[in-house]
């Protein structure tokens, strides 16, 4: 053990190396700036090729077949606004859940944000705390450090005066001090820490799928792009301004042009809403992973219970001095533990005796301790670790916790603390009993778990028996475990957790393990802790759920931070993740039924303008110009998937995203787009007919499209809401509104004058939403999902 030497740097050395840059520059999160978040959202490949079709369009003189260019403008002013609010709230979640270093400088020791740390500042450690730059160890006291996260070594380490410490690892057990000696970008972990903490939508099975549809569209598109471009130019002897515009019309649509858009709007708004509760999404796709978990292992103390104790009864055992002892040992602890704080707080009359040996609490031991001399060795820590389970003492440690409550053993030892073969044989002196209250929204909590069929393992670092005491008043059934008697073979561990649900005086490596035993049966599994001994299960499990007074160590590994320490909130979050995750494959539904249909449509008249080729037959024009495809999206997928983007939506999340939406969507555009070719067709009076029979058949095909496609959005909008329903019956009302108004008629090319040709394109309409009925209930057999029309 090291005394007090270095007295830190004094504020004009501090503001010199300031001005010389040697800060700890990295930043707190990796977030884009404002500038990459507006380049990001408006260079993109979609924009692109919608500016290409915009020009094209307007060099044939048709400004209003351009008004789809406004889909540019929408869709980067949407994805900014939304990404600068999400980087907002992060920003500001993040700066409040941030390990904050206590530095020790000439004015004083006091917590700085990591990037004021400057070079050669001296920074004080202590249970918990996370390394935030590389050092050199300048004192130490029983200092152990994890490198676990950096090197994969799964011991700590001891450290002594002169080893160096990295940034990225974390002190498990004593206090010291270390000097910054590599600070920003030069520490080791920077880089790592940065790349960790980007907002980011990678390592997402919803985000994924979306990429493996895209694929699947972009291959429809190329063949479907190059036939169209080839029969419209070339084929049908069409004056090059009508053909450019059929073309444009044709193309248009079969780009998925608000899919990514919707997409990262649902995630963007997840992030505000649960940033509203004080929870901090370190990794964007937790809030998916967090609705497909179907383990929950929650840490008891913290978690389950409130931080604070209190010591609620000491029964003397042999020694009179008991209080002097527990008061002198909690004056010696400069970094209690909340059991340590709670002595602390009933024991303040240490009587001043000299520690001449210490030993910090470690999770794997369960025990402290110091040394004073002739006033003996004293020990404190768990009664059935320190003691023979079957002894008197231990039995009446383990029926007092049987109550809930926190027992701790005082002992004197024949051996010094810091002897390799310590605690070595313990008299006992005293039980102090601790109290801990059980959080007031636990049993709620865990009551929604099990309404959702999501099991809880509570896993904990106390006497078995005293935390299956709390998970029973909780209302938690199932039987017990003591980790000392968990198998260790993988095989045995998880069918030992399938088979238990409580269990206690589990060891930090026994966490980690149990969270891989719990994945190889093919579980999601969160974690929920808050101490340093949770860090190596948060960082392993699919999601990591940290509570916001928890280690800085724990804060910096969890995807999810809980910054008010509300358990209650992670029904919050497993809500908002359901949202997210069944929003968005109703929006995938509509937008990948546009480009099939689109595609389709394109194909099927590209072939017919090759047969013409061949056969004689007169060629036909692409039935729609771009204005058309464009009122078309406006109330069929674009506003109405806005909507349903960001509604409330509480169903769970189901697997096999990407083959659910493949199986909805590609039937129904087969159905929309055959449809609409077919009505076209019986409209379109050939290459001779006028203008305004050209206008008809191509309203006609317009009114089939759009009366099957608005029964694909009340099918994707199940089950039935008032407000569902409404979205429907206004989004058709918007076209009877824009097809009787004259002034509309004009300004958007329609014709309905024609009634037998309308009423027969109003009739194929109809039959296709008849199909696509009749397909929705089909697949839903298929699938094995109960349909339902109302919530």
């Amino acid at each position: 053990m090291t005394t007090m030497t270095a007295t830190g740097l004094t504020d004009a050395e501090v503001a010199q190396r300031v001005a010389e840059g040697k800060t700890n520059d990295v930043p707190t999160r990796a977030a884009r700036s404002v500038s990459e978040i507006v380049r990001g959202n408006v260079f993109t490949r979609i924009n692109a090729i919608l500016g290409v079709l915009f020009l094209i369009v307007l060099s044939t003189g048709s400004v209003i077949n351009g008004a789809f260019g406004l889909l540019i403008i929408a869709n980067s002013a949407i994805g900014i606004i939304q990404e600068l609010r999400a980087k907002q709230t992060l920003d500001k979640l993040a700066i409040v859940g941030q390990a904050k270093p206590k530095v020790r400088r000439q004015s004083g020791s006091k917590p700085l944000a990591p990037s004021e740390v400057v070079l050669d500042d001296i920074i004080e450690l202590g249970p918990g705390d996370q390394i935030v730059v590389d050092g050199e160890v300048l004192e130490e006291a029983n200092l152990e450090v994890d490198e676990s996260l950096l090197t994969g070594e799964a011991d700590p380490i001891v450290k002594r005066v002169g080893d160096t410490v990295m940034s990225g690892s974390f002190v498990v057990a004593g206090s010291g001090a270390y000097r910054a000696t590599k600070v920003g970008r030069e520490a080791y972990a920077a880089k790592l820490a940065e790349e960790a903490s980007k907002f980011t939508l990678v390592k997402s099975e919803l985000r994924n799928g979306i990429n493996k549809i895209l694929q699947f569209i972009t291959y429809l598109l190329v063949p479907a792009g190059l036939l169209t471009i080839y029969t419209q130019l070339f084929t049908t002897r069409a004056d090059w301004h009508d053909a450019i515009l059929r073309m444009v019309g044709a193309l248009v649509p079969m780009v998925p042009e608000g899919l990514v858009l919707m997409t990262s709007i649902a995630f963007a708004v997840g992030v505000v809403r649960l940033g509203q509760r004080q929870c901090l999404v370190n990794e964007l796709p937790a809030i998916e992973g967090l609705a497909r978990v179907d383990v929950v292992c929650a840490d008891k103390t913290g978690t389950l219970t409130e931080n604070g104790m209190r010591v609620s009864d000491l029964k003397t055992l042999e020694r009179s001095d008991v209080a002097e002892v527990l008061a002198q040992l909690a004056a010696d602890d400069a970094r209690p533990n909340a059991s340590m704080a709670a002595i602390g707080e009933a024991y303040r009359m240490p009587p001043g005796w000299t520690a001449t040996a210490t030993a910090p609490f470690k999770s794997a031991t369960k025990w402290s301790g110091s040394s004073y001399g002739e006033h003996g060795n004293w020990v404190i820590g768990a009664p059935d670790v320190l003691l023979d389970p079957a002894s008197p003492v231990a039995e009446e440690a383990e029926q007092i916790g049987a109550q809930g409550l926190r027992v701790l053993l005082l002992g004197s030892s024949d051996l010094p603390v810091d002897d390799a073969r310590a605690p070595g044989t313990v008299t006992p002196a005293a039980l102090v009993v601790l109290e801990q209250r059980v959080r007031p929204d636990a049993r709620d909590t865990l009551e929604y778990f099990a309404s959702q069929h999501v099991a809880v393992k509570v896993i904990s670092g106390d006497n078995a028996v005293s935390v299956g005491a709390v998970a029973a008043t909780l209302g938690l059934h199932g039987e017990t475990m003591d980790a000392r008697r968990l198998p260790d073979e993988p095989e045995q561990l998880a069918e030992t957790l399938e088979e238990y649900t409580t269990f206690g005086r589990v060891r930090p490596d026994q966490k980690r393990a149990m969270v891989h035993a719990l994945q190889s049966r093919g579980h999601n599994v969160a974690m929920t802790g808050d101490g340093v001994n949770d860090v190596l299960a948060l960082k392993d499990a699919d999601i990591g759920v940290a509570m916001g007074s928890g280690s800085s160590a724990s804060r910096a590994v969890a995807q999810i931070v809980l910054l008010d320490n509300k358990f209650a909130t992670l029904p919050y979050v497993v809500g908002e993740g359901r949202r997210v995750i069944g929003n968005i494959e109703r929006v995938s539904n509509l937008f990948l039924t546009k480009t099939v249909y689109s595609v389709l449509l394109a194909i099927l008249v590209a072939c017919a303008g090759l047969s013409s080729r061949f056969f004689g037959t007169d060629p036909l024009l692409f039935p729609f110009q771009p204005i058309h495809v464009t009122i078309a999206a406006w109330f069929t997928i674009g506003i109405p998937a806005f909507i349903l983007s960001l509604a409330p939506n509480t169903e769970r999340a189901h697997p096999g995203f990407v083959r659910r939406v493949m199986t909805a969507a590609l039937p129904s555009g087969l159905v929309v787009g055959i449809a609409t070719f077919v009505s076209y067709l019986i409209a379109y009076q050939g290459r001779e007919a006028g203008e305004t029979e050209q206008m008809q058949a191509s309203t006609a095909a317009l009114i089939t499209l759009l009366v099957s496609s608005l029964w694909v959005l009340s099918v994707v909008a199940r089950p039935y809401e008032w407000w569902r329903i409404a979205l429907v019956a206004v989004s058709g009302l918007a076209y009877v509104v824009i097809f009787s108004l004259p002034l509309a008629q004009r300004l958007f090319m329609l014709d309905p004058s024609n009634l037998g040709v309308t009423s027969v394109a109003l009739g194929i309409g109809l039959i296709g939403a008849l199909l696509i009925e009749l397909l929705w209930w089909v697949q839903g057999a298929v699938l094995g999902e109960r349909r339902r029309l109302w919530r």
